[in-house]
């Protein structure tokens, strides 16, 4: 089973947490980005998904001022680079996300997917 070194994505899209929500969708659109980590520093405050876009627009919340700590997921679920695939997925399955922060000690080490497990696996099984 291959790990997630093997299939995480190193160059992360991050955002601090007074950035507002509509700088950082637009961001994330452009750039094709599912989740934005949200750094103060070096330190990893929170993760913030497409999932918070919906759930801010959804409460009529004012992209252009609302901020994304009044969204964001804090203190994230992260795993290690040598964590396999398997335990990742278990992981996302039960606690209900798609994005998982990579961590290398305290420094990101990158970011996996849902979809980017569900890639290797296809590719792995396919003859």
């Amino acid at each position: 089973m291959a790990t997630l070194r093997e299939i995480m994505t190193p160059e992360v899209f991050s955002t601090t947490p007074s950035t507002p929500v509509a700088d950082v969708a637009a961001s994330m659109l452009k750039g094709r980005f599912g989740s934005a980590l949200v750094m103060e520093g070096s330190t990893l405050m929170g993760i913030f998904t497409e999932r918070d876009v919906l759930r801010a627009a959804a409460a009529r919340a004012d992209l252009t001022s609302t901020r994304v700590v009044d969204w964001m997921t804090g203190d994230p679920v992260t795993a290690r680079p040598d964590m396999e695939t398997g335990e990742a997925t278990e992981i996302m399955m039960s606690q209900g996300f798609r994005h998982l922060p990579v961590v290398d000690g305290t420094t990101i080490a990158g970011i996996v997917s849902f979809r980017d497990i569900l890639r290797t696996r296809i590719r792995r099984v396919t003859p």
